[in-house]
């Protein structure tokens, strides 16, 4: 167990708040965000503190820290403010629902976020600072590199590698045994067959608006 700091005052922030209170070991001490975030003294009724003083408030020695970040810029802030609290001396903490089907016999790495209804199969690798939203199938032997934000009902199949710094959208399906390189974005609803080139974007096409109104379809 750990007295608890978690970075940010945002929604993920709030969700990190519950999940962490109501389904770990762990107890939400703070809050704390760079100075020109703050507005205010406190959050989620608890301490809010800036970041630049937060290790006198909070000694490393005797809390840890959740940074609870968005995929903002390609996941790059929340990677800044990671090796921020690292450097620190915090101890960087995970969460994983105990509503998550985790067959790996590697645990993830620090500051990971991994809610319900994840499956993650055996002989999976998850690195540091990955989100995974709730619901998605991460397939056997698949590699999930740092500063990834995988958000719901994704399906990786086996023997997929992704790279640092990728973004997956809801419900996009990427087939076995393909790499999605550094920096790749994917599309809510993409279907990725081959392997991805380094910050490419792939984009699904969209529904197009059918030329009748629906209470003139026989369905």
């Amino acid at each position: 167990m750990a007295r608890l700091v978690i970075f940010g005052t945002g929604d993920i922030a709030r969700l990190a708040h519950f999940y962490f209170t109501s389904d770990s070991p762990h107890e939400v001490v703070a809050f704390t965000v760079d100075a020109e975030y703050r507005h205010g003294d406190t959050f989620a009724g608890l301490p809010l503190v800036d970041s630049s003083s937060v290790a006198q408030a909070y000694p490393p020695a005797e809390h840890a820290m959740f940074v609870a970040i968005s995929y903002a810029k390609m996941n790059t802030v929340r990677a800044a403010k990671y090796a921020q609290m690292k450097e620190a001396g915090f101890q960087l903490v995970s969460y994983v629902s105990s509503r998550c089907s985790y067959l790996s016999e590697h645990p993830p790495g620090d500051n990971c976020f991994i809610l319900e209804d994840n499956t993650v199969q055996p002989f999976v690798r998850i690195g540091n600072d990955v989100t995974l939203w709730s619901g998605n199938h991460i397939g056997h032997d698949s590699i999930i590199g740092d500063h990834c934000f995988i958000t719901s009902h994704v399906v990786v199949s086996g023997n997929v590698r992704v790279h640092p710094y990728c973004f997956i959208g809801v419900n996009a399906t990427l087939r076995n045994s393909i790499e999605i390189a550094e920096g790749t974005l994917i599309g809510a609803g993409a279907v990725i067959m081959k392997n991805t080139v380094a910050k490419g974007v792939y984009l699904p096409r969209p529904a197009e608006k059918f030329s009748k109104p629906s209470d003139e379809i026989d369905l």
